[in-house]
């Protein structure tokens, strides 16, 4: 489940190794962090402003949410997610271009509450172990992959993990009610994600009102994870893993189950990479979903 990466890899490693369904760490940050004056702003600056519980800048509509307060505190926590996005961008550009080619940016977000015990309802709370699903509207069967950094000087980070989707599914397809399901949109639907398609650059946010029959059933599997207690309660395939102060990690978040359990400030960065790079199709979710329906 989990990869050491090591300086001496090669890019098509990690990728072969996230559509396998496996995480993927860094000892080391292997780009630049904002500075440290910049990282004590974000853990202490932004706390009597918070409106939600990331902080998320949104590269393509150039906008953050979730964050209220001083035009000039506004600023700077826009600014020092922007740079920090280009950068975990431009590294992954670089180290795996056949896997990034047309890829989407999604949000640079700063996780800045303590995850352990926060009394958020099921749907929301990272606390319960799910599998990402509607990252941003339609994904279409696109990954969702993440890539994540724990800012936190002095403690651990904390996930579980229940495997990945494939061993999931196999075990709980049917009592999901996901065993056969049409993955394939309908005409009206077609038509609709043409429109997106078209108007997205001018109207970043338009895709968000988008669905499809994938991305239904992903977001029915995710929230029957964390809408069934004896699920959550089964220790069948859990396993622990920490991220040090400092360690970074990717991960395809619709490929592998996962909940944080425990730790605070955390930057992390989404995209959506276009089905067709992947070179490993029978494990991706949309071919596995659409294989049980043939």
């Amino acid at each position: 489940m989990l990869v050491e990466a090591s300086e001496h890899d090669s890019g098509e490693l990690w990728a072969e190794a996230l559509e396998r369904g496996r995480i993927v760490r860094f000892a080391r940050p292997p780009i630049e962090l904002p500075a440290p004056e910049e990282l004590a702003f974000l853990r202490e600056g932004l706390a009597a402003f918070l409106e939600r519980k990331n902080v998320s800048y949104y590269p393509e509509a150039e906008r953050l949410a979730g964050l209220r307060g001083p035009p000039e505190v506004r600023r700077r926590a826009q600014a020092i997610l922007r740079q920090h996005s280009r950068r975990v961008r431009g590294f992954l550009e670089r180290a795996m271009p056949a896997f990034t080619h047309g890829w989407q940016p999604g949000t640079s977000s700063f996780r800045p509450l303590e995850e352990q015990g926060r009394n958020l309802s099921a749907h929301a709370s990272n606390e319960l172990v799910h599998v990402d699903a509607g990252a941003y509207g339609a994904t279409h069967g696109d990954r969702i992959l993440r890539f994540f950094v724990n800012v936190n000087p002095d403690r651990e980070r904390v996930w579980v993990t229940k495997g990945t989707f494939a061993e999931l599914y196999r075990r709980h397809a049917r009592d999901a009610g996901v065993d056969r399901v049409e993955v394939a949109p309908s005409v009206a639907e077609r038509a609709l994600s043409a429109v997106v398609r078209a108007g997205r650059h001018a109207i970043p946010m338009l895709r968000v009102i988008e669905s499809s029959p994938y991305d239904r059933a992903m977001r029915r599997f995710h929230n029957w994870m964390k809408d069934t207690p004896s699920f959550q309660r089964s220790e069948e395939g859990l396993r622990e893993i920490s991220f040090a102060p400092f360690q970074a990690w990717m991960v395809l978040t619709d490929g592998v189950s996962h909940a944080c359990i425990l730790g605070q400030h955390a930057l992390v960065d989404t995209f959506l990479v276009p089905l067709a790079n992947c070179r490993l199709p029978a494990e991706t979710p949309y071919r596995i979903l659409a294989g049980a329906r043939a």
